[in-house]
């Protein structure tokens, strides 16, 4: 059975500030917790292909237990019953597993990075929902690097990390002084959205850079704006019409990312 002291904890992961002094967050479900597993879909062995994180806690139920045993040698584990699964999940619907993983920590430079390949740049992505979905996007483009400023949301928000689905096991982040971290590239392309920016579609894409994406309400703040060397614009249709203000900044990234791998 499930200790209180255990059920606690999970649910005080919740909070950031208990994030942090543990070096925790949760994940739930067979499909993202076997991706952190680094598991195949549909066999739940190992995969060579895939990178795996630390689990350090483990509750599931016996069935997912009998099937993944094997890969939770240095972790905790509780079998539990639905119904004690339900106590301790953060979802609404739980299914299967509740793990505790080790916060993971990078190191890189952008400057490094952005000559070599394509990286995105988040400025102020507030909305957990909004990051974990841009993370989900980055994995499917092929971009393994997010840097963001300091006042984007939390990756390992409970939020965050399920809207991910699994891709923060390949995508890494970066939480970083994005002024200063931009302002050490050198001839390397800088891309940015502005209602005022060039036709994405007429535009010249690089195979390298960085992508930055603002705040949801505010777009790019004015600071890093200046820092920007390409201003693009994803139009409407057709140009003359009269639409919503704005896209989404999920939506964005995902139109934004397509474009740069069909063009190159």
């Amino acid at each position: 059975m499930i200790s209180k002291a255990r059920i606690r904890q999970i649910h005080g992961l919740e909070r950031k500030k208990n994030r942090l002094e543990e070096g925790l967050f949760v994940a739930e479900g067979p499909k993202l917790v076997g991706e952190l597993l680094g598991t195949e879909p549909h066999t739940g062995e190992a995969s060579p292909q895939h990178f795996s994180m630390e689990a350090r806690y483990v509750a599931a139920t016996e069935e997912w237990m009998a099937r993944h045993k094997s890969l939770l040698r240095h972790a905790e584990t509780d079998t539990v019953t639905p119904d004690e699964l339900q106590r301790i999940s953060l979802l609404q619907h739980p299914q299967d597993v509740v793990a505790l993983f080790a916060i993971p920590h990078y190191e890189g430079r952008m400057a490094d990075i952005a000559q070599e390949e394509l990286t995105l740049a988040l400025d102020g992505v507030q909305d957990p929902g909004n990051l974990g979905t841009i993370v989900r996007l980055a994995d499917w483009f092929g971009i393994r690097h997010v840097f963001c400023s300091p006042d984007c949301a939390d990756i390992f928000n409970p939020k965050a990390t399920q809207a991910t689905m699994g891709a923060i096991a390949r995508v890494q982040l970066h939480y970083v002084d994005l002024i200063a971290e931009l302002s050490d590239l050198s001839e390397v392309p800088v891309y940015g959205t502005f209602l005022d920016g060039t036709n994405i579609y007429e535009q010249q894409l690089s195979h390298n850079g960085v992508i930055i994406m603002g705040n949801e309400g505010r777009g790019i703040k004015k600071e890093t704006a200046a820092l920007v060397s390409h201003r693009l614009l994803i139009p409407p249709y057709p140009a003359d019409r009269t639409t919503v203000e704005s896209l989404n900044v999920a939506i964005a990234t995902a139109i934004i990312c397509a474009e740069f791998r069909r063009r190159v």
